[in-house]
């Protein structure tokens, strides 16, 4: 046990002897970068290693292939934080969501300029506009989702989602679909509901049950919501379940078709929607690390009576770990975690996966906002 309160102690000590180190000149030598990027464009989230504080921010201009990497940093000098999980755009400014900081970072996206943060955060995962004085925050331990006002920048509210699982402890919300006054809210870990709030009144009012650990969801051109779960995993005390997708009617809150991946060691993940509403895409892989047979990208057509038995784009040696599609191109972005440590790479398709572009990024890129 002293040992342990000594290596702790040695530890709060090292940020102490490294100032002390410190060239007090450094920060005046520091060239900071100065833009003013306008039009479309990529936004790359990279999330960095947990308790590491080196997550950052990846910009790309597809027109020209430029890549921008640490836009954050290096426009303000200031590091972005621990654990960037993902970004939104609400008319010029960016907000990035920073989950292990506990807050959320907004910048102009055009300059990449700070123009300030929303703090108080527990361990936010993303940022929702109901209008523009009110957005929901998802959180992956605060057992409610938090409101904020995009305009003062301040926590208005929360609405509590402590009471649907009182088994595990975690109650987190990930994603937002709307529908109507609706927003579908997926509790995604150690959980198996999409939760259903009024955003008139910001009260939980239903839920639907799917498989474990719902991840990911879109609403295609049939209205009608698609539900990613990847099942959870081996040894959870939660149990695990074979992954599926879900399609869910949002006026009945009903359940109309549920496809089952063939194989049980499978954790797909990051379904998305083409611009037209009509293909979903989504990664086919491990995220505990197996080998799945056929991994990578998959393409369905929501009217598809059976899920798709290969890859739009193989995985190959790759890892596989975001996929984002591109609104108004129809271009795929998935991105490549490689070992975890060292800068990831992300890769853009065409629609019909012929490659278009490879680009070094930031550690671990973790999803994409397109400007």
């Amino acid at each position: 046990m002293k040992t342990k309160k000594l290596k702790y102690l040695f530890l709060l000590l090292i940020p102490l002897l490294l100032a002390g180190c410190m060239n007090d000149n450094s920060l005046y030598d520091f060239h900071k970068l100065v833009v003013n990027k306008e039009g479309r464009a990529v936004f790359i989230i990279n999330e960095g290693n947990f308790m590491y504080g080196n997550a950052s921010l990846s910009y790309y201009n597809p027109q020209d292939g430029e890549v921008l990497n640490d836009i954050f940093y290096n426009t303000n000098a200031l590091p972005l934080g621990d654990v960037a999980t993902s970004m939104s755009i609400m008319d010029s400014l960016g907000y990035v969501v920073v989950n292990n900081s506990g807050k959320i970072y907004i910048i102009n996206i055009n300059t990449f300029k700070y123009v300030g943060k929303i703090t108080g955060l527990t361990s936010p995962r993303n940022i929702y506009f109901i209008n523009r004085h009110k957005a929901y925050v998802t959180d992956l331990y605060a057992k409610a989702i938090t409101i904020v006002d995009p305009a003062t920048r301040q926590i208005t509210g929360s609405i509590s989602i402590d009471n649907h699982n009182p088994k595990f402890y975690q109650h987190s919300s990930e994603q937002m679909v709307f529908f109507g006054k609706y927003a579908f809210v997926n509790s995604w870990s150690y959980d198996n509901k999409i939760l259903i709030i009024n955003t008139l009144t910001d009260k939980l009012v239903d839920s639907i049950t799917v498989v474990k650990q719902p991840n990911s969801m879109v609403l295609d051109k049939n209205n009608k919501l698609w539900v990613l779960s990847d099942g959870g995993f081996k040894g959870s005390a939660y149990g695990q379940d074979t992954a599926a997708l879900t399609r869910i009617d949002p006026v009945s809150r009903k359940v109309e078709a549920l496809f089952r991946f063939p194989d049980p060691g499978a954790s797909p993940s990051g379904l998305c929607l083409n611009a037209a509403g009509d293909t979903l895409f989504f990664l086919y892989n491990s995220w505990t690390g197996g080998v799945v047979p056929d991994a990578g990208v998959y393409a369905m057509n929501v009217d598809a009576s059976v899920l798709p038995d290969m890859p739009l784009i193989p995985q190959g040696n790759h890892l596989f770990y975001a996929l984002g599609v591109d609104p108004g191109s129809g271009h795929i972005y998935v991105s490549d975690a490689r070992d975890f440590l060292s800068r990831g790479e992300v890769y853009v398709f065409s629609g019909q996966a012929a490659l278009l572009d490879s680009l070094r990024v930031g550690i671990i890129p973790g999803s994409f906002c397109f400007k």
